[in-house]
């Protein structure tokens, strides 16, 4: 009856199904998303952990600045890999690709890292193995959402975005908790094999939107004649040189400093990382409606004024509260810059491309980041890790701002 008035037969009913199997496979993107997100950030995120346990076991004749270069490694390929290097294979279609090529990889890289006795072969396992995995997986995850989201973009990418907090959750508390009883080496190829478990669900699920015709460039020069964008992309340089310094160094400078016991001290990266969960689905929610430019500068200057307060942590009750308040804001951070990006991109044809560029700088600040801060604690203690990522947080707000202000105008209230 319906469709006698419809005058079309069979046309409501084909335009419903449409129309649901359409949100199915948006929403399958989102969930396969957030398991990329748990095996690539969040792998990344655990370094923490290690950090600690190397310290005083593995690696204990090593300076931690020399270990901390692990995890600045890693998480440079990780943006490296998933920026300039993936983001034209991922334009190209070959989204699936990325993904398996990525989970063999990483989690190669953990079973490797469960073997390992010197710090050359960990460089080189958790390191390098570990970071060009996660870095194949790293870009999908984020570049697959302009495909099938307009209004809900940012959104849905903060709820992917969660997988890499709930990671860092995750990873760390399995590897504390059987390390113990179980030993190094099998507490980290449990994490691989969860690794493995997981990746087998967006491996199944995930599938590119759009096919290209054309073969999509490695590097956009016309997209550095664009200043918002470029005025961004140093912002993101300076604020993942910034960030990932209290991730790194927390629970060293709590249980250093006897703040908390070496229990608790662990927790403390756990914290953080489940803090940023809310920075993620929060704020990003908000972005849809007023921009993800306009909310980065703010949580930016946020992360500022929080680790300019670190050292003045002397209580377990201050230690907490400043990991809940650094991992919401610093969550908020990472999570929308891939949508901001998006927005700036004069071209969604090579979002993948421009991505990766944005994506290159932000590795490059992570890969120095670190690693100075472990310099400047031998050098001037805990006074000067606080302080150079209370600066390089306050670079980038700086930078994000005169972005936003490049591409609006001094406008006040406008969506960007």
């Amino acid at each position: 009856m319906e469709a006698a008035v419809s005058g079309e037969p069979g046309g409501q009913d084909t335009s419903m199904q449409s129309y649901l199997s359409g949100n199915i496979l948006a929403c399958l993107q989102v969930f396969g998303s957030f398991f990329l997100m748990i095996n690539s950030w969040g792998v990344t995120n655990t370094f923490g952990a290690y950090q600690t346990y190397y310290e005083a076991n593995l690696l204990k004749d090593e300076s931690p600045s020399r270990i901390s270069w692990i995890g600045s490694i890693q998480a440079f390929l990780l943006l490296l890999v998933g920026g300039c290097i993936t983001g034209p294979i991922f334009d190209a279609g070959y989204l699936r690709s990325l993904i398996i090529v990525g989970s063999i990889t990483s989690v190669l890289g953990m079973m490797m890292t469960s073997i390992c006795k010197e710090y050359w072969q960990i460089v080189l396992s958790q390191g390098l193995c570990v970071g060009i995995g996660a870095g194949c997986l790293f870009l999908p995850s984020v570049a697959v959402m302009p495909q099938y989201f307009t209004e809900r973009r940012a959104f849905a990418t903060g709820i992917a975005a969660t997988g890499s907090s709930i990671g860092g959750v995750i990873y760390p508390i399995v590897f504390h908790e059987l390390q113990p009883r179980i030993g190094f080496s099998w507490a980290t190829r449990v994490i691989a094999f969860i690794m493995l478990a997981t990746l087998i669900i967006p491996i199944t699920v995930m599938r590119a939107k759009i096919s290209p015709s054309n073969r999509r460039p490695l590097f956009d020069l016309a997209v550095l004649r664009e200043l918002p964008f470029d005025l961004f992309s140093f912002g993101f340089f300076f604020g993942m040189m910034g960030m990932y310094i209290p991730f790194y160094y927390m629970s060293t400078y709590s249980t250093g400093r006897d703040i908390v016991n070496n229990n608790l001290g662990f927790y403390l990266l756990t914290i953080i990382n489940a803090a940023s969960v809310f920075g993620r689905i929060v704020p990003n929610f908000l972005a849809d409606t007023i921009g993800p430019l306009n909310i980065s500068a703010p949580f930016c200057c946020a992360c500022a004024i929080i680790a300019f307060c670190w050292t003045s942590i002397s209580s377990t009750g201050q230690a907490v509260v400043f990991c809940i308040f650094y991992g919401f804001f610093s969550g908020t951070f990472v999570s929308i810059s891939p949508p901001a990006l998006a927005s700036l991109s004069p071209d969604l044809n090579l979002v993948g491309t421009h991505m990766g560029m944005g994506f290159t700088c932000g590795g490059l600040g992570l890969l120095i980041g670190n690693p100075v801060a472990g310099i400047l604690l031998d050098s001037y203690g805990w006074i000067g890790p606080a302080m150079f990522c209370g600066a390089c947080s306050i670079l980038a707000t700086c930078f994000v701002l005169i972005a936003r202000l490049s591409k609006t105008g001094r406008v006040l209230i406008v969506k960007v």
